[in-house]
């Protein structure tokens, strides 16, 4: 059951919280590398649905992660642990990636973000928010699955 915008609650309608829960391996777009929270808080600003945001997300990861050794290669990793490793990329580099999936400029700006926020709650976590704040001022960021 989801609460609406007036704060009615219309069943039969999920939320993006129930959606990105684990429940096992049942084919549903789960968002990728990316923080749950990080994907809500990036659907919320976004210019796209909220339910397409997870597969845009799934579709994203399996092109990085197909590319995982080039960006240990190529970028500097500001975190890992044992599940991502966190990239800091050039300006653009969404714009780019988001040609080669076919993204529209939206779905480019929406999963730009959810990376961005994945990177806030890393900061977050270990005490270095600002420092990655200021990373993204002048980089974007790649979460890569381990």
């Amino acid at each position: 059951m989801t609460v609406g915008a007036d704060g009615d609650r219309r069943p039969g309608r999920e939320r993006l919280s129930e959606r990105l829960a684990p429940d096992g391996d049942d084919g549903a777009p789960h968002g990728g590398a990316i923080d749950g929270t990080a994907i809500m808080l990036a659907a919320a600003k976004a210019s796209v649905p909220a339910s397409s945001l997870p597969l845009l997300l799934d579709r994203a990861q399996a092109y990085l992660d197909g590319r995982a050794s080039e960006y240990a290669q190529g970028f500097e990793c500001v975190h890992e642990d044992d599940e991502t490793a966190v990239f800091l990329v050039p300006l653009g580099h969404w714009d780019t990636k988001g040609l080669d999936l076919d993204f529209s400029h939206r779905e480019v700006d929406a999963v730009r973000r959810a990376h961005a926020e994945h990177l806030r709650r890393v900061g977050s976590d270990a005490d270095r928010r600002d420092e990655f704040e200021t990373a993204l001022e002048i980089r974007e960021v790649a979460v890569v699955s381990r």
